[in-house]
């Protein structure tokens, strides 16, 4: 094939519709990484230290898991919120902000999302001045 029909090529190809150049699959992995990063954003969400033993093994936020065909997935959510703060408000924040970044980033639509309240953390006292 010579360089002129390779240019041809290319500059179609620049200009098919990207619907017909092929598919996009996005992995359950990444949809479960966007899920629990959408809920530590939430405001109200609060990261625990992770002990095993006694052994601090650092810190770590929200975890999901994800089921159901890809368009109606289902979420199910572990998340530690700030306390004192509206258990039921805070969950709705979080349940909003998640089906809404799941829907902007991947365009999946979310048919629930469950959430289970694993720990109250106290917020941060505030600095004393002495």
């Amino acid at each position: 094939m010579t360089a002129a029909a390779e240019n041809v090529e290319a500059r179609e190809a620049e200009r098919t519709d990207p619907g017909e150049r092929g598919r996009l699959r996005i992995s359950r992995t990444v949809l479960r990484k966007i899920a629990e990063h959408a809920a530590d954003q939430d405001p109200g969400s609060a990261r625990t230290r992770r002990r095993i033993a006694g052994v601090g093994l650092g810190e770590h936020g929200a975890s999901a898991q994800l089921s159901g065909p890809d368009d109606a997935l289902r979420v199910r959510l572990d998340v530690a919120l700030r306390y004192p703060a509206p258990v039921r408000e805070t969950v709705a924040s979080v349940r909003k902000r998640v089906g809404a970044e799941l829907r902007r980033i991947a365009d999946f639509r979310v048919r629930a999302i469950d959430v289970t309240v694993s720990a109250l953390v106290p917020a941060d006292p505030p600095a004393r001045v002495e």
